[in-house]
C-alpha cells in the first residue's frame, strides 16, 4: 500500500473541494447573507489543507492503481469530503453541533437527503445552495465510481459493465478513465440544463430551480422548502420532476448511447425495461389502492402514486404527500422500492435492479435444476452468460446487504428508537432515500434521532453509497496484509 499516493489523490479532492465552494460563496454574495464568512473560512481551509496534503505526499509511480489502493482512496476519500463538507454548516452555526453538519454533509454528498434541519426556509440561501450543490457534486462522483472505477475493482458485481462502457483495462486504472469521467460529466450536465430550463420555464425560481436540479439529478432530494415539492403544488413541476428522477435513474452510460445516435439503447438493455417495468407495475398498484381509499379522482391517484413511487425506487426521497396516512397496501410497496432501488451505473441507490435481476434468474435457475438435475444451465443477461464470479459477488453483496440492515436496525433500537423508526430509517440511510416512516416519515426529519444514531446512520449512508464492499473490506484484517 502506497500511502503516500494515497494521501496524494485524497488532497487533490480536498483541495478541488474547497475550490467548488466558490459557487455557494456567489450565492451567499448575491443574497447578502450570513453565509458568507462561514464559507469563505471552509473554503480556505479545504483548499490550503488540500494543497498541503497534496504537495507534501508527492510521489514518481503513480501511474497505476491497485484494487487494494483503490479501494482506500474511495472510501477515505468519501468520509474526508463529508468532514469539509460539513465545516460551513458548522462554521454557520446552521447545525447546534458538528454530529449534526457532518450528518447533512454525509446525507448530501451519499445523495441520501436525509435531514436534519428543522425548518429549512429560515436557513441562509448560501448554505441551501451548497447543500443542494453537494448532492450534485456526489451524484457525479457516484456515476464515475460505479461505472468507471467500481467494475475494475471486482466490487459487487458491477464488473457487469467491463465490456458495455468505455473505460480503462481491467484489474488496472489507466489514464482512460479520465475519457470515462468526462464522456460522463458531459452527459450529466446536459442533462442537468435541460431540468433547469424546464423548471425555470413553469415560473420557478432560477434559485429554485438550481437546487432542486443539484438534488433531482443526483437522485438526492434535499429540498430548499419545508413541505418538499409538495410546497409548490403543480402538476407541471410534478411531471418535469418525475421525468428527471426516471432519467438520473437509468444507468448514464445509455443516455450517452442515446445521445450517439442509438435511439434503442434503453429498450435493448434489460435491466432498463425491468426497471420502468417495475415503476409502472408498481405505480399501478399504488394508484389503484390509493383512489376511493385516499384520493377522490384517479387522476389524483396516479399523481400522487407516480411520483411517490419514482421518488422512493430512483431513491430519490423527494415527496408530495404523506405516505404514512395511505392504505396499508401502498405503503408496504413503498417500503419494497426502498430495496430494490435504481439501475447499475445511475446516481440511485438501493440494491440496484440488475442484482434484483440476477438473483431471481438465479432463483429460477435452482428450481430448474431440482427438476431436471442433468441439465447444464446458466444465468443469463441480455443473451450472455454470467460468469460464476460475479453471481458470487452479487449473492455476497446481496447477503452483506440484509444483514448490515438488520444489524444495524438492531443497534439504533437498542439507542432508543422506535421498532418502525430503527427499521425504516436504515433501509433509508444504507439504501440512500431519505425519507422514511415513523419517526423520520416524509412529514418529519432526523432532527429527533439521537447523536450516536446519527453516527451510525452516516456509517450507513456510506456503506450503502460506496456499494458495501469498498467500505468493508477496509475492516478485513487481510486487507492490510502484504
Amino acid at each position: 500500500m502506497r500511502w503516500r499516493f494515497i494521501a496524494n489523490m485524497v488532497g487533490i479532492l480536498i483541495f478541488f473541494l474547497g475550490i467548488s465552494m466558490i459557487f455557494p460563496l456567489i450565492c451567499g454574495l448575491y443574497f447578502r447573507d450570513s453565509s458568507v464568512m462561514p464559507i469563505m473560512t471552509s473554503m480556505a481551509a479545504a483548499v490550503g489543507s488540500g494543497g498541503l496534503i497534496y504537495f507534501s505526499s508527492r510521489c514518481k509511480d503513480s501511474t497505476q492503481i491497485s484494487h487494494r489502493e483503490g479501494m482506500a482512496i474511495v472510501t477515505i476519500s468519501w468520509i474526508s469530503i463529508g468532514l469539509y463538507g460539513a465545516l460551513p454548516f458548522y462554521l454557520g452555526e446552521v447545525f447546534p453541533s458538528f454530529t449534526d453538519a457532518f450528518f447533512e454533509s454525509v446525507s448530501g454528498f451519499t445523495t441520501t437527503g436525509a435531514s436534519v434541519i428543522i425548518n429549512i426556509e429560515i436557513v441562509p440561501k448560501g448554505f441551501l445552495f451548497w447543500r443542494s450543490f453537494i448532492q450534485w457534486l456526489g451524484g457525479m462522483g457516484i456515476i464515475v465510481l460505479s461505472v468507471a472505477i467500481l467494475p475494475f475493482l471486482g466490487v459487487g458485481g458491477m464488473q457487469l459493465y467491463k465490456a458495455e462502457v468505455p473505460s480503462p483495462v481491467p484489474d488496472k486504472l489507466k489514464p482512460r478513465v479520465r475519457e470515462t469521467a468526462k464522456m460522463l460529466w458531459k452527459v450529466y450536465v446536459l442533462i442537468s440544463l435541460m431540468e433547469v430550463v424546464l423548471l425555470l420555464f413553469g415560473g420557478m425560481s432560477l434559485f429554485d430551480s438550481l437546487c432542486h436540479t443539484f438534488t433531482t439529478m443526483p437522485t438526492g432530494g434535499f429540498s430548499t422548502k419545508n413541505t418538499s415539492i409538495a410546497h409548490f403544488d403543480s402538476v407541471y413541476f410534478d411531471t418535469v420532476i418525475i421525468f428527471f428522477m426516471l432519467l438520473a435513474g437509468i444507468n448514464f452510460s445509455l443516455h450517452f448511447q442515446l445521445l450517439k445516435g442509438k435511439s434503442l439503447a434503453f429498450w435493448q438493455d434489460s435491466e432498463c425495461r425491468f426497471f420502468l417495468g417495475t415503476v409502472l407495475f408498481l405505480t399501478l398498484i399504488v394508484s389503484m389502492n390509493t383512489y376511493g381509499n385516499f384520493y377522490k379522482t384517479l387522476g389524483e391517484a396516479f399523481r400522487y402514486g407516480a411520483f411517490q413511487v419514482v421518488s422512493i425506487i430512483t431513491t430519490t426521497g423527494y415527496a408530495t404527500a404523506d405516505y404514512e396516512k395511505w392504505p396499508a397496501m401502498s405503503q408496504i410497496i413503498l417500503l419494497f422500492c426502498m430495496f430494490i432501488g435504481a439501475s447499475a451505473g445511475s446516481t440511485g441507490g438501493g440494491m440496484k435492479c440488475i442484482r434484483i435481476m440476477l438473483c431471481f434468474k438465479y432463483c429460477y435457475k435452482e428450481l430448474f435444476s431440482l427438476i431436471h438435475p442433468r441439465a447444464v444451465t446458466h444465468v443469463k443477461i441480455s443473451g450472455k452468460v454470467v460468469p460464476e464470479d460475479v453471481m458470487r459477488s452479487i449473492l455476497g453483496f446481496l447477503a452483506l446487504y440484509m444483514g448490515l440492515f438488520v444489524v444495524s436496525s438492531v443497534i439504533l433500537a437498542g439507542m432508543g428508537v422506535d421498532l418502525l423508526t430503527s427499521f425504516t430509517a436504515v433501509a433509508s440511510a444504507i439504501g440512500n432515500i431519505g425519507p422514511g416512516f415513523g419517526m423520520v416519515g416524509p412529514a418529519e426529519n432526523y432532527a429527533a434521532i439521537p447523536a450516536s444514531g446519527k453516527w451510525l446512520l452516516a456509517w450507513c449512508m456510506l456503506l450503502g453509497r460506496l456499494e458495501i464492499y469498498t467500505v468493508i473490506i477496509l475492516i478485513v484484517p487481510e486487507f492490510w496484509r502484504k
